[in-house]
């Protein structure tokens, strides 16, 4: 069996990446699309190596590590703020996929 992509790398370099592409485009729907196609990368693997509510929680961490940065931008600034918020989400997909891998199905 093949193994599956480091996803607590990939769901908070999508979250940089993603703010990248918006402040260096100045197009924030560009930046959107980064986010929605690796939440949804990410989500679907979730979901096929540690179950669905697994998946589900680890969106919704992500997204709402994506909408406190926002906030939180305007008190520290944003690239501070973003890199803030992808620390805990690639601490917390760590911890929820890594530290305790699922049995083989």
């Amino acid at each position: 069996m093949p193994r599956p992509y480091p996803t607590w790398l990939i769901a908070p370099l999508s979250l940089v990446i993603g703010f990248g592409v918006a402040d260096l485009t100045g197009v924030r729907p560009l930046g959107g699309v980064v986010l929605f196609l690796a939440a949804l990368w990410c989500g679907l693997e979730w979901r096929r190596t540690r179950g669905l509510p697994v998946a589900l929680g680890l969106v919704l961490v992500y997204l709402a590590a994506f909408a406190l940065s926002h906030p939180l931008g305007k008190q520290v600034g944003s690239w501070p703020s973003v890199l803030a918020v992808s620390v805990i989400v690639g601490a917390v997909v760590w911890a929820a996929t890594t530290r305790h891998p699922r049995a083989a199905l």
